[in-house]
């Protein structure tokens, strides 16, 4: 009797210090049912961050939906275009839905439509449906001061936005083709994730800023709500009884020039860069 008992007791010490460990270490039998949280905000350049969070998330069986916190006002072509298709993977696994701040346009929209649901304040701006693209021309100071450049290339093109000249004709319907191109993409993907007619699509997307009350008519949202009803909303889709907890998306690592100036001061010069270099966007452009 005593062995046994003996036994009996180190079993229990086992599955104790099992339990024990497992809780130190953030087993996945202890973590609960969560909404995993991923922030987009400030203009988007890169998409290796968001990309990576929603693939974690969606993988991990502890997190039953993805809530979308998106605050930006688009940025460049190929990173919306990757994180809408991820989106897209996502929902097609879990639900992802998407709480609007106080700007969520162009490319950010782009993104929004592939989620399962979005919600947006009254007043948040979104739509701005289109494609820009800025080649600034500085041929008139260039001429003042003096300066000139000596181009040697291999093509007609090769230097198309060159902002010490002028651009020819041929250029311009070049970049127009691709603008155009773009565009189509565009509609075209918003027309598929919200299940639009594309001629519906086309008609407001000129690029006009379109209020959250006014995109619910439109149907580019599907409800009214803050960051508060986006969260009960993903809890609900993801099956979760009560209060969702949450778990946040772990921050990129800090570049240098973070360190140097401080998050948002780099945030904004990234942005001012970007504005002024020459890429596709899909982006809300405010002077």
């Amino acid at each position: 009797m005593k062995v046994r008992g003996c036994l009996i007791g180190l079993v229990i010490g086992v599955v104790l210090t099992t339990v024990i460990v497992c809780l130190l270490s953030g087993s996945e039998w202890f973590k609960g049912s969560r909404v995993g949280e991923i922030e987009i905000t400030g203009t988007i350049l890169g998409s290796r961050s968001t990309l990576k969070s929603l693939k974690q998330f969606r993988k991990d069986p502890a997190i039953k939906a993805i809530l979308l916190r998106i605050d930006s006002p688009g940025g460049a072509v190929a990173p919306s275009q990757e994180i809408y298709m991820e989106v897209r993977r996502t929902v097609a696994v879990k639900p992802v839905v998407v709480s609007m701040g106080s700007v969520a346009a162009s490319g950010a929209f782009y993104i929004a439509s592939a989620a399962t649901r979005i919600l947006a304040d009254p007043g948040t701006l979104t739509g701005s449906i289109g494609v820009i693209i800025h080649l600034p021309n500085m041929q008139g100071l260039f001429d003042k001061i003096g300066y000139k450049t000596i181009t040697i290339k291999s093509g007609q093109f090769k230097d198309i936005g060159d902002p010490d000249r002028q651009m020819t004709p041929a250029e311009q319907a070049l970049l127009q083709s691709t603008i155009d191109a773009t565009y189509k993409q565009f509609v075209r993907d918003v027309s598929r994730a919200r299940n639009l007619p594309e001629a519906d699509v086309r008609k407001i997307a000129d690029g006009r800023i379109i209020l959250g009350e006014d995109a619910l008519t439109l149907k580019l949202i599907d409800q009214i709500g803050n960051y508060e009803d986006a969260l009960q909303e993903a809890g609900r889709l993801g099956g979760i009884k009560g209060e969702p907890a949450v778990e946040q998306a772990k921050k990129s690592e800090s570049s240098l020039l973070d360190l140097l100036i401080g998050s948002k001061a780099s945030e904004t010069l990234n942005n001012i860069l970007s504005d002024s270099s020459a890429c596709l966007m899909y982006k809300l452009i405010i002077h």
